[in-house]
């Protein structure tokens, strides 16, 4: 019986000892050694307190949270397709073979994708417009009138403006900063 008891102790025991794993957030700084006990000093990358004054607030962040998960994939996915068409764009000579080519890409797009991005809440498209911002570098009126010209980028204005949605609208990370938050906390990047 003692054996066992004994046993068991030392498995706790070195449970109590093991080494924890730290996360990336985290380094270590110095170890400090007092009466025998070994005491870690960590450095965060950045501790942000935010005591939600009612429960309204809290439920907004929330749903921001699930928000972001939600939709910068697909800005992320916009980043990525867009840098593949302006590389496959400098290879093709002749303006009416590059015509082509994007409106080909803009199908197969609308194929992929619109069913989904369809089924997103108004809100969760403001929020996609102003993430594709963020990863393009370009609003998305940049981008329409770059690659489709003024009448389709006029009439994709006036049908975001039917949902108090906005084309020109831009990422800013000082005003944007819940955002910008979510997705570093998160590690979406």
């Amino acid at each position: 019986m003692r054996l066992i008891q004994s046993i068991f102790l030392i498995v706790m025991a070195s449970q109590l000892f093991a080494q924890v794993e730290v996360p990336d957030s985290m380094k270590i700084v110095r170890k400090v050694v007092m009466d025998g006990d070994t005491f870690y000093v960590y450095e965060f990358d950045e501790l942000i307190f935010q005591e939600f004054t009612s429960k309204e607030e809290r439920t907004e962040y929330l749903k921001l949270v699930r928000r972001v998960k939600k939709v910068l994939p697909y800005a992320k996915l916009a980043a990525f397709r867009l840098q593949m068409m302006e590389d496959n764009l400098n290879q093709i000579k002749g303006r009416r073979a590059k015509k082509k080519y994007i409106k080909e890409t803009e199908k197969a797009i609308k194929e992929e994708f619109m069913s989904q991005l369809k089924n997103l809440y108004v809100e969760e498209g403001k929020l996609l417009l102003k993430l594709i911002h963020r990863e393009t570098g370009n609003t998305t009126f940049e981008i329409l009138k770059q690659y489709r010209g003024s009448a389709t980028t006029f009439y994709w204005g006036m049908l975001a403006k039917t949902y108090n949605a906005n084309i020109k609208v831009e990422y800013d990370p000082i005003e944007d900063y819940w955002i910008e938050y979510i997705i570093k906390s998160l590690n979406l990047e």
